[in-house]
């Protein structure tokens, strides 16, 4: 697999997070780590991302996180106001995502990475 472009957005509290990590190192990848709530990803980098997973911004959404209030959110959001509020609150970003030469996926669970290896 080598370790050519695979970065892995990552909360060290999260146990996906940890799982996902591990299996990548199992397989041989020294993935980049980007902890995403130090290092929050841009709005046009979130654009990225979800074009990578073919999602849309609702379906990257952590809705039982309380940010998700705080931030004004509903079902009738739009795609902007979701990626504007994960953007100030990367808390709602649904973690881990693993990108790896132009894919992603969400490790939930974590095997569903190494279908974009």
């Amino acid at each position: 697999m080598g370790n050519t472009q695979t970065v892995i957005y990552y909360n060290p509290k999260c146990s996906k997070c940890r799982m996902t990590l591990e299996l990548l190192k199992e397989k041989g990848s020294e993935p980049e780590i980007v902890e995403y709530l130090n290092d929050v990803p841009s709005k046009s980098k979130l654009k990225d991302i979800l074009t990578q997973l073919g999602l849309s911004a609702n379906q990257l959404l952590r809705k039982n996180e309380p940010a998700y209030q705080q931030a004004g959110l509903s079902e009738a959001s739009t795609e902007d106001e979701i990626i504007n509020a994960m953007a100030e609150h990367p808390i709602l970003i649904e973690r881990p995502i693993v990108v790896h030469d132009g894919k992603a996926a969400i490790g939930r669970p974590p095997e569903k990475v190494l279908e974009i290896l």
